[in-house]
């Protein structure tokens, strides 16, 4: 009898357990999740009707007054407000080139090598790319090719018994700072890069794989050596790869262009116009002014030619004064890398294939794209720029998506010269009548834009009119009154129920601000 009253009192606590837990779902939906948490380690679903959660929204406010001065007054000393925090929550985003199924790619390294970074570059969409009309055109750049041939198990011996290694590249590093493709292959993959560039420096042109790659594998270290490498501008952005029926390859063969023919005199004129900018820029005092003295004098030496020669090295636009876009990008690389500037090339779409550059200083990455830059008598329109910045005329493609993500603030430019106006919603492409006037039309914008896209990661964006709504917005954001205005409910709608979020303000002409959302929600 004892025994039974003792079941009896023990349902009777299960049963008020229970009932205290439904009241705490109903009246505390973020307790029920932690309590969820709690019972089910591990488990980041939230119940049903549970209150999504944002792990952090960030404003990002530089000095270029991307608020108006009564916020930019109003915000000083908030840190503790908003979080004090820049940029995306790290970690939580895994991107993979297009063609992640690639073999020769590390699983989950940093693009930069350094494992503390651990944020991700949020790619746009495509779809969403405006090429401005003074810009439209100027691209060039020509993916790597490769020229494949199978071939049966008797030739396959014969190549095997004829060709050796060459230059295995035993012993070369390459420093993650400066090399960040290296840094993105698996061992296999790094040691085919050692040797491709390896052969590549001895002119050594038909070699056997290291070891035992499929094609795959040969085209990731192909194109991390083309990326990483402006020095070898003698080197074409194609190959030829011999492979058997199971896909492995027997042979490589690199091709180079006509300055190969003497690459010492080639290598000698190369240098000497280096030098002539280098020279100038050694002597200022900080790596900022070295850049932008890069960046101007390489514009006003070089003009944009879609027909001009070996237009995709950096030699065609040092020594030829006369290249496109990868040409531009290959040399600016080429320089900052000589003065101790880490500066990556990139590859992807800005309406056409694109390249363009990545640096990086103390505080962190920008943009740089020094072909559109070189209109007129040159401008500052898309260099130091946020990925914000970029997300709507450039996005990454391949390999590209793993380099660091550019989200600096001390150095960004606001695409214009101090003291002048910022872009117009003419040359961004939007009607006046686009431009939203309320906090609840911009909530309903908001709404609807993160409707379309669902859950991943994106950036969209709204145009507000005049100081008052961009401050009631702020506000908004300090507050909290952003997620009941807007966010919850949509995070619910579209069944996203964890995220970050963070903001940037580009000020435009006639009092019109341009706000971009960075969005990763799953």
């Amino acid at each position: 009898m004892k025994v039974l009253k003792r079941i009896l009192y023990l349902l009777l606590l299960l049963l008020f357990l229970i009932s205290g837990g439904m009241l705490i779902s109903i009246f505390s939906p973020d307790t029920a999740e932690k309590l969820v948490g709690f019972l089910q380690p591990g488990t980041q679903t939230a119940e049903q009707g549970a209150v999504p959660v944002v792990d952090r929204v960030t404003i990002e406010t530089p000095e270029n007054a991307a608020w108006p001065e009564a916020v930019t007054e109003q915000s000083k000393g908030q840190n503790d407000v908003l979080g004090g925090q820049n940029g995306m929550a790290g970690g939580d985003v895994t991107n993979t080139p297009s063609g992640a199924d690639r073999d020769g790619l590390a699983g989950g390294e940093a693009a930069n090598g350094t494992a503390e970074r651990k944020e991700t570059y949020i790619k746009p969409d495509t779809a969403d790319v405006r090429v401005p009309e003074q810009v439209a055109g100027r691209n060039g750049l020509k993916p790597v090719e490769e020229e494949k041939e199978q071939v049966g198990d008797k030739e396959a011996d014969r190549l095997e018994k004829q060709l050796g290694t060459g230059e295995t590249g035993d012993g070369l590093t390459f420093d993650p700072v400066f090399y960040p493709y290296y840094q993105m292959l698996d061992e296999t993959g790094k040691h085919l890069y050692r040797q491709i560039y390896a052969n590549a420096q001895a002119l050594n042109l038909a070699f056997a794989p290291v070891e035992a790659v499929n094609t795959n594998t040969v085209r990731n270290a192909f194109e991390a050596v083309c990326n990483d490498h402006p020095e070898l501008f003698f080197l074409e952005t194609a190959y030829g790869c011999k492979y058997m029926r199971n896909g492995q390859c027997v042979e490589i063969d690199l091709k180079t262009n006509r300055t190969a023919d003497n690459l010492e005199k080639s290598r000698a004129a190369f240098l000497g116009q280096a030098q002539e900018i280098l020279a100038g820029a050694q002597g200022l005092a900080d790596p900022f002014a070295q850049e932008q003295y890069v960046h101007d004098a390489l514009i006003a030496r070089t003009e944009y030619v879609l027909s001009a020669p070996m237009n995709q090295s950096a030699y065609s636009a040092l020594v030829n004064g006369r290249t496109v876009c990868a040409g531009y990008a290959r040399a600016f690389q080429y320089l900052l890398q000589q003065l101790g500037i880490p500066c990556y090339y990139c590859t992807g779409y800005a309406g056409q294939n694109h390249a363009w550059n990545i640096v990086g200083f103390e505080d962190g990455y920008y943009n740089v794209d020094t072909t559109w830059d070189d209109t007129g008598e040159g401008s500052y329109d898309y260099f130091n720029k946020t990925d914000a910045d970029y997300a709507d005329t450039h996005v990454r493609e391949d390999l590209s998506v793993n380099l660091p993500p550019c989200d600096g603030q001390k150095y960004r430019m606001a695409g214009q010269e101090a003291g002048e106006a910022g872009r117009s919603l003419e040359e961004l492409g939007i009607a006046p009548e686009s431009a939203l006037n309320t906090l609840e039309a911009y909530y309903a914008d908001c709404r609807e834009q993160m409707e379309q896209r669902g859950k991943g990661n994106y950036t969209f964006y709204n145009v507000v009119s005049g100081d008052a709504l961009l401050e009631e917005i702020y506000a908004a954001y300090q507050s909290d009154a952003y997620r009941s205005g807007y966010l919850d409910e949509t995070m619910t709608e579209i069944g996203a129920w964890r995220g970050t979020m963070s903001l940037e303000i580009e000020t435009l002409q006639d009092g019109y601000y341009r706000i971009a959302h960075e969005i990763s929600l799953r």
